[in-house]
Parts: structure tokens; C-alpha cells; sequence
């Protein structure tokens, strides 16, 4: 599923620390609210942003139905490193799956299922950014 969203893209100047690494961390930022805008009007209910733990971190965690969603976000202003779906490898694919059953035991939510899923974001130097939100990675 892709789909354009209104934005402003962020420059970086108003997070915290400076340089690249700001700039950096207020794409991602922006990235994963753009993600949760995203599935949150697929009907989707984002349980929990940023969500860390000693072994890593999970973007989002969602409710789709009775299934929970760990969901990986990639936010690029650019493709000339490539995809945001191609920077989501195996061995990410296999620390998100252990996450998440993680954040499972921690938290009262008994689902039917789990699923993971990556939303990538891309941020153009003017206009929409573009979603692509892939479901059930690594199944």
C-alpha cells in the first residue's frame, strides 16, 4: 500500500544536537509520525512509539484487529542509497521478531497473532512524502 502525504520536510535546525546527526534524527522523527498518521487512518491503533529495551528498539507497536504489529520505520530523503525496504535486512527482520515477543511479555496485550511490518517514508525536496507500507516481513 502506498500513498502521498502532505508534509514539511525537516531540516534539522531545531533538534537536538548538531549537524548531519540532528538533521538525521529529525527525519526519523518526522518519518515515524508520518508512519503512525499513516496507520492509524488504515484502521491500524499504535499501541507504543520508541519503545527500547537493553537488546533494541522497535519504532512502533501496533494493533491491527486482534493481531500486534512491531513495525519498523525507514525514512529517507533520498533513493541514492537505496530503498528504505532494501536497508531492512534478514538479520534486522530477526531482532525485531525477538523484540517484539519482548514487548509481549511486558505489556498486558494478549493477541491472536503477531506480525511484523515496515513502513518506509520518503521525503522529497518538495511535495508529498511517499508511504509504502509492507505487511507481514519475514513470514
Amino acid at each position: 500500500m502506498e500513498r502521498a502525504a502532505a508534509v514539511e520536510v525537516p531540516d534539522g535546525s531545531s533538534g537536538a544536537g548538531s549537524g548531519a546527526g540532528a538533521a538525521r534524527l529529525a527525519v526519523g522523527r518526522y518519518g515515524e509520525r508520518v508512519a503512525a498518521e499513516h496507520l492509524q487512518a488504515a484502521g491500524m491503533v499504535v499501541l507504543d512509539r520508541n519503545w527500547r529495551c537493553r537488546w533494541g528498539e522497535l519504532d512502533l507497536v501496533a494493533r491491527d484487529g486482534d493481531v500486534l504489529v512491531g513495525v519498523e520505520v525507514r525514512t529517507r530523503r533520498s533513493l541514492a542509497a537505496g530503498t528504505p525496504l532494501e536497508s531492512v535486512t534478514p538479520r534486522k527482520v530477526a531482532r525485531l521478531r525477538r523484540l517484539l515477543g519482548l514487548w509481549r511479555q511486558e505489556h498486558p496485550v494478549r493477541p491472536a497473532g503477531l506480525r511484523l511490518d515496515v513502513v518506509a517514508v520518503v521525503l522529497p525536496r518538495s511535495g508529498a512524502a511517499r508511504v509504502q507500507h509492507l505487511r507481514g516481513v519475514g513470514a
